[in-house]
């Protein structure tokens, strides 16, 4: 369910739309265009929810399941689940633009453009006390000028594996340090092998990883760019050093969301989710541990990537409050269905924090650390973070790392680029 995982490798019973109304399927559409509403249903709204098409077997099933239960509770409301194959993204932001947009939709990493252009509504009134209940990132991932704009409904933890038995042998210590895990990837490196997989592109997360780590910001809460600082480029520049030790693994046949390059013995240390520990753990046993990003240097902070999907309503739809309530039942009110949908299709963390504690899969070993380094070291990405922002900051960080150009002008520059991206999103 990482928002980075192409959506290639996606698969699902069914590309299109079900209409559900009155505690059950009523119609079947070949397409994503909207059809009529539940006409004979006795339903007096239909909402047309969206959802990106997940990989994990049985979610769609899922949804529509919950989409019944819904309709059982409100017989007045009938709901469209609409799978959305192919770019999301830019199908969602193409449909928002017509009055075929949806009413509900999913988001991943969260985007202030949709604020400021008025396309997603407040739902302060949806938490209601729940508030509280929401980790901390959850929360601050969706707050604009002090109002909540979505409720998280997974939480995707990103982190670095490594296999135990091989550093052990190496008499290598899991990395603690940003110099440790330079040190790591190079020794254990070898004619065949390499240390480390960031990414195919050798940049990955990486880059974004070395800013928070150096106590560094990629764009204050204001939309000022930040990654620009005198911190954010020590880091950058750092991070050219495992690129001059020639320790990471580049073009490998799947990229840093799949588990493959760590499971097949291609590399002792991979940065992933926790959506592949139920792969890796019937690969390899015990045989792996995870840790945080490491801390850049004296005075920075470890730091794992809390990325994960987002329940939105649109602003200027005809069913603004029958869409509040649906995201309010099931994304605020359902802890059950909440659970399941984390535990059950993937392997994800609720971002409430009471649903979490009573998740069973994450009770203990790995899963529970990492939830437990996920509330201590979780950083989400910006909601300016869209895709110019982060493709002027990228660009800047590959050649920073590959020693094209003077560090200090390429970052200059990439500021430039980004500050305009995000004055164009606020509207400045």
């Amino acid at each position: 369910m990482s928002t980075r995982r192409p959506e290639l490798s996606r698969r699902g019973f069914l590309t299109g739309s079900l209409l559900v109304a009155a505690g059950s399927v009523l119609s079947t559409a070949c397409s994503t265009d909207p059809v009529g509403g539940a006409a004979g249903s006795g339903a007096k709204t239909t909402l047309n929810v969206w959802y990106h098409a997940y990989g994990e077997t049985g979610t769609q099933q899922a949804v529509l399941r919950y989409a019944t239960a819904f309709t059982k509770a409100n017989p007045d409301i009938a709901v469209k689940v609409t799978w959305v194959p192919g770019d999301y993204s830019a199908k969602v932001n193409a449909t928002l633009l017509t009055d075929a947009a949806p009413d509900v939709f999913e988001i991943g990493d969260f985007s202030e453009g949709l604020v400021h252009r008025g396309q997603i509504a407040a739902l302060d009134d949806v938490y209601g006390n729940a508030k509280s209940d929401f980790n901390a990132n959850a929360i601050d991932s969706v707050t604009v000028d002090g109002k909540l704009y979505g409720v998280k409904m997974i939480d995707d933890v990103m982190m670095l594996y490594y296999r135990k038995s091989v550093l052990a042998k190496a008499g290598i210590a899991p990395p603690k340090t940003f110099d440790e895990l330079v040190a790591a990837a190079k020794a254990l490196s070898t004619k065949k092998n390499k240390g480390l997989f960031v990414g195919n592109d050798g940049l990955g997360d990486s880059a974004v990883l070395s800013v928070f780590s150096n106590g560094g910001d990629l764009v204050t809460r204001e939309g000022k760019v930040a990654f620009g600082s005198p911190q954010a480029l020590e880091a950058l520049k750092g991070l050219k050093r495992l690129h001059d030790d020639k320790s990471l693994l580049l073009g490998f046949t799947t990229d840093w969301w799949d588990p493959a390059a760590l499971t097949q013995n291609v590399v002792p240390m991979q940065w992933c989710g926790l959506w592949a520990m139920p792969g890796i753990k019937d690969a390899l046993g015990d045989d792996f541990g995870i840790l945080p990003w490491p801390a850049f240097k004296a005075g920075g902070t470890p730091v794992v990537r809390v990325g994960g999907w987002t329940s939105v309503v649109n602003a200027k739809g005809k069913n603004v409050a029958a869409a509040k309530k649906f995201v309010q039942w099931l994304w605020v009110q359902q802890s059950d269905l909440q659970k399941d949908f984390a535990e059950s299709y993937g392997f994800h963390v609720p971002p409430r924090k009471s649903v979490a504690a009573t998740a069973e899969k994450l009770s203990e070993g790995a899963a529970k650390e990492a939830v437990v380094l996920a509330d201590k070291h979780g950083k989400h990405n910006p909601g300016t973070w869209d895709t110019a922002v982060s493709n002027a900051f990228n660009a800047a960080a590959m050649k920073i790392v590959e020693g094209q150009g003077d560090p200090a002008a390429l970052m200059a520059d990439a500021v430039k680029k980004a500050q305009s991206e995000i004055d164009k999103q606020q509207g400045r």
